[in-house]
């Protein structure tokens, strides 16, 4: 599917009275920024920013998000009070620690949510039903029940909404992307992606939490568990990410940004596989009870190897692949794709340009000046929720299938695996009260 590309303020005023004149209703919530798009925005003009979760990914963004003249940061939350007080010192924030009281501030406009996955769509629900614009860090979600509703959310609100997957934003990939779907290498019949590990098990011994930090806010919806050093930092011996109450392993760290471009390739970017399976020696995670490297955890769960495929009869291997892309291999050679480069054999196979009459995917080379750009047109921008959530979907049917260890059928449309409670119950994960989901979105 070919995105709108940005628009001037000119255009976005023409387009909304086109709509209007056919009987559509436009969108009420227009930000003030919009009316100074072409200029230089004042004070009064600029996009208020907030930040739920500033640890190492948060806080870049929100270094980001200082940087541009659209922007003024308002507000940071975090549950360790100090590191919000500190990367609010930093960009001249209000700093809090329920995340629920920067949301009740006017002035906010917009929200990004660094959090840990576990308390992704919590943050983005929330904050859509009170009425702001969503930047959400990858991966979108915990499960893929999750990814839906905040889909719904986003609709219903009428939000504007950036998935983190920044290499929709680099040139290079978007012009490895053309050239797959411009049909370049003929008929595609494998593509190659990392073999992601999915995430084991943690019982660490409990330490004493740092002053200001609400290690009860920070479990949240995930079980209450000892505070452990290494089990709060994203990536340590061997941080929450390896484990399964807090994330989806590797599959949902590197997963989104190596899987998000297959599909974007692939042109799945509202649907996704319809099958899924393993190859290789049973699911057997282990338990950390110890800090150590990821080294043996990544090892085990990196078996069984996980295969797709998509209507098409397109194969997905997860394998011997790079992390951030993919490689893709058809009747006339293959493609591949990696974090701003893309390379192919034979070599001329990306000397040819794409030509005006081809398929030509949205341009931006700038993803958090696409999100703020968006939020003044109120165009979808080039990582909108149901692409972040579907290319997250792919990681969780990954790791489903592990955990059930056969062959899967998926249907990308109801989003059930058809006629199998035991997959199926693997959709959504039971969290922890008072930190539910919303009961109406």
């Amino acid at each position: 599917m070919i995105r709108p590309r940005s628009v001037s303020r000119r255009q976005f005023l023409r387009r909304s009275a086109h709509v209007a004149a056919a009987g559509f209703a436009v969108p009420v919530f227009v930000p003030s920024g919009v009316l100074a798009y072409q200029g230089n925005p004042g004070a009064n003009d600029r996009i208020g920013v907030a930040a739920i979760g500033v640890g190492r990914q948060g806080r870049a963004l929100v270094r980001n998000a200082h940087g541009k003249r659209d922007a003024r940061l308002v507000a940071v939350a975090d549950a360790s009070l100090p590191r919000a007080e500190q990367v609010g010192r930093e960009v001249d924030a209000e700093p809090y620690q329920d995340y629920r009281k920067l949301l009740e501030r006017s002035d906010v406009d917009a929200v990004i949510s660094a959090t840990p996955d576990h308390w992704r769509a919590i943050t983005c629900i929330e904050a859509a039903q009170a009425g702001k614009d969503l930047f959400g860090e990858k991966p979108l979600t915990l499960t893929i029940r999750e990814g839906r509703l905040m889909v719904e959310a986003v609709r219903k609100y009428e939000r504007v909404f950036q998935t983190g997957s920044q290499q929709r934003s680099h040139s290079a990939n978007r012009f490895g992307c053309e050239l797959v779907r411009n049909g370049r290498l003929g008929k595609i019949h494998t593509v190659i992606g990392r073999n992601y590990p999915s995430p084991w098990e943690a019982d660490f011994p409990g330490q004493t939490a740092p002053e200001g930090l609400d290690w009860d806010l920070w479990c949240g919806p995930a079980p209450l568990v000892p505070y452990h050093a290494d089990l709060f930092a994203p990536r340590a011996n061997p941080g929450w990410i390896s484990f399964r109450p807090y994330s989806g392993g590797e599959m949902t760290g590197w997963g989104p940004h190596g899987l998000d471009q297959i599909q974007w390739a692939l042109g799945m970017d509202e649907s996704g596989p319809v099958e899924v399976w393993t190859e290789g020696e049973p699911f057997d995670p282990p338990t950390y009870t110890e800090p150590e490297s990821r080294a043996r955890g990544d090892r085990l769960c990196a078996e069984p190897k996980v295969f797709f495929r998509y209507a098409n009869g397109i194969t997905l291997e997860l394998d011997r692949g790079n992390p951030g892309g993919g490689i893709f291999e058809g009747e006339e050679g293959r493609i591949e794709i990696f974090r701003g480069r893309v390379t192919s054999n034979p070599a001329e196979l990306v000397e040819q340009p794409i030509r005006e009459d081809e398929i030509q995917l949205e341009r931006s080379n700038d993803h958090m000046q696409n999100w703020l750009d968006c939020i003044k047109s109120r165009e979808k921008p080039i990582a909108d929720v149901e692409i972040g959530h579907r290319s997250a979907t792919v990681c969780h049917l990954g790791n489903i299938a592990r955990w059930v260890g056969r062959h899967l059928r998926w249907d990308p449309v109801a989003e059930q695996f058809p006629e199998d409670e035991e997959a199926n119950q693997y959709l959504d994960r039971p969290r922890r009260a008072p930190y539910q989901l919303p009961e109406t979105i």
